[in-house]
């Protein structure tokens, strides 16, 4: 084939496109990067301390020795208790800021909140709990309610520490124990700690002038304020009748959260710096027949499915037919197009890829047009970019609601960004707009500082502070499998690192717990006081993941500025210096390590 790109064949210029994604990309790129978030410390800390959804909790500081200290208590932490009781380990705890089990879904209970991955899939331990989630994508209130049935079903409330942040982790080598310190003055001395915070825990402010000015009411969606706005995550927003809103971000969470705040609001504008790709929701009841059919293991088997499919890869028909085939078609698509054209070289399968890329981008911006009555705001609505340079995003209502008289999109990206906040509202592109709420829909800290995303020192052997073994942040890291680090004895880390990322994160963070419980286990039953990766293993496996590595720098640099590439810095984003060889891989190699029995690449120290 040749690599022509007006080649009319495929009904559109891919020079013509790259030219408009080139330009779309240079207006919105920030010279301070990550940077223009404001860190949530001092007159900004209560948007990621205050808690709306729990009464304060009084309680004396504890003194106790445990043999496992759980950071974390949303679905990390959970399956991490879940799965060390499974292998007999019953001495545990876990310290949670939060008022209760949840995590991620304890906090974000914005009106409309859902998961994007199908409940089947995402809910963990759902054959060890029977429970039958109500929709094919949950809401986040079901999704609360499952996480307390999981800390109910494994004891888990009795073990736990709530309204409590960690504060100070540091390894007593006379103890050979870890010192955990929180902020009701807790003293923990465990002798194995899994650090389960998540990848979404911190919340982010834009680092807007003026932000601290501003004198109407504001609130983080991961914080929302059902007092201000009355109303629930499904139920009508009933206080914002008389009032005008602001929010600020279109991302996944106001994808989901603007759509209500519309249909209540008297005004609502939104101020968009980069559109979301936006995919069809579909959501259905769950077929209670056919889940009840489901054969013992069917979870695990749909989990790795799943993953097969987004990486392309063909699956079984039934289980097919039972996914949003969407993902599915597209990859047959490509199949289809890489074999009428025959490509001999890698620069002309890279072009089809592409070619495919653009066919599956072109159909996304002609829903905008389909759905979005005025054509100045469904232009700016288009998203022009590579699928995959931001999280895509799934939804029936958002479009819809850009036809509503009372909504307006304010349009900031020649301005890269909101100009500043005044004390009675949000200026953007030379206009004051007044507005007595400003509800900010920025995400949280992806990729930011290691040490302030975790926000707590943690001191290993020798006093060696883990972020300095680890400068650099994610590409830097020196783990074996992602879960351990030399000088570290006894800390283990579940979330993203030098292991593999899967677009269902309880896949992976139920994975990573199964395996780190088992190593636990082992170690007791070998009568271990310390165990930890041995030099050479630790470097083996970092030389692995630099092997495998996908160099995608190029494909980073010509996306449009978001976490995915570290704000167009490509280098430091959300999956730098992970395992590239698909989740489903990756549990093979941990499973095949487990099988052996031999902990290979782990030292233990036993008692002299």
């Amino acid at each position: 084939m040749t690599v022509g790109s007006k080649d009319l064949r495929f009904g559109f210029d891919v020079d013509a496109i790259r030219d408009r994604y080139r330009e779309e990309r240079d207006k919105r790129l920030r010279p301070d990067g990550d940077d223009q978030y404001t860190e949530l410390s001092g007159k900004f800390l209560h948007y990621n301390e205050d808690d709306p959804y729990a009464a304060p909790l009084a309680r004396d500081p504890v003194e106790r020795d445990v043999d496992v200290a759980i950071i974390g208590g949303g679905f990390s932490g959970l399956l991490a208790g879940a799965r060390l009781q499974e292998v007999g380990i019953q001495d545990l705890c876990i310290v949670e800021a939060g008022g209760d089990f949840g995590g991620t879904w304890y906090w974000n209970r914005y009106p409309g909140a859902q998961c994007d991955v199908e409940s089947y899939s995402y809910l963990p331990l759902l054959e060890e709990t029977g429970f039958v989630p109500e929709n094919r994508y949950s809401f986040t209130d079901e999704i609360f309610e499952y996480c307390q049935l999981i800390g109910r079903r494994f004891g888990l409330y009795d073990r736990t520490y709530f309204q409590t942040r960690a504060r100070s982790l540091e390894w007593d080598e006379g103890l050979k124990r870890w010192r955990l310190r929180t902020s009701r003055g807790d003293d923990i001395r465990a002798r194995f700690v899994i650090n389960g915070l998540g990848t979404a825990s911190r919340a982010k402010l834009p680092g807007i002038p003026g932000i601290e000015d501003f004198e109407g009411h504001s609130f983080h969606t991961s914080r929302w304020d059902y007092e201000y706005t009355g109303g629930g995550v499904n139920s009508p927003l009933t206080r914002l009748a008389d009032k005008r809103v602001a929010i600020i971000g279109t991302g996944a969470t106001a994808i989901q959260c603007i759509p209500r705040v519309a249909w209540a609001a008297r005004h609502l504008h939104v101020f968009q710096r980069t559109p979301s790709t936006l995919g069809f929701r579909n959501n259905k009841e769950t077929d209670v027949d056919w889940y009840r059919s489901q054969a013992p293991g069917w979870q695990d088997e749909r989990r790795r499915a799943f993953a097969d499919m987004l990486q392309g890869v063909p699956v079984a028909d039934d289980l097919a037919e039972t996914f949003d085939n969407r993902v599915n078609k597209n990859s047959q698509a490509l199949r289809d197009l890489i074999a009428r054209e025959a490509p001999k070289t890698p620069r002309e399968t890279a072009f089809l890829v592409e070619v495919a890329d653009h066919q599956i981008m072109n159909g996304i911006r002609q829903r905008v047009d389909d759905e979005v009555r005025d054509a100045a705001t469904a232009e700016a609505l288009k998203p022009w970019y590579r699928r995959m340079c931001k999280r895509p995003t799934f939804n029936d209502e958002f479009l819809a609601c850009f036809n509503q008289d009372n909504v307006t999109l304010v349009d900031v990206s020649d301005a890269k960004g909101v100009e500043r906040i005044t004390p009675k509202g949000v200026v953007a592109n030379g206009v004051e707009y007044e507005v007595d709420c400003i509800i900010y829909a920025s995400g949280f800290e992806i990729t930011s500082d290691f040490k302030r995303r975790m926000g707590f020192e943690i001191k290993g052997r020798g006093g060696k502070s883990l972020f300095d073994h680890w400068r650099g942040g994610l590409g830097s890291m020196k783990t074996l499998h992602g879960f351990s680090t030399r000088g570290f004895p006894n800390w283990f880390y579940i979330g993203v690192s030098q292991n593999a990322v899967g677009f269902n994160m309880t896949q992976m963070f139920d994975e990573q717990a199964r395996h780190i419980a088992y190593v636990i286990a082992e170690t007791q039953k070998r009568q271990g006081l310390t165990v930890e990766p041995s030099e050479a293993a630790q470097d083996a496996w970092v030389q692995e993941i630099r092997d495998t590595a996908v160099d995608a720098t190029k494909f980073q640099m010509d996306c449009t500025p978001g976490y995915y590439n570290n704000e167009g810095n490509p280098g430091g984003g959300m999956t730098s210096g992970a395992y590239q060889g698909g989740i489903n891989r990756f549990n093979e190699i941990l499973s095949a390590w487990r099988s052996a029995g031999d902990l290979a690449g782990l030292e233990i120290s036993r008692a002299e």
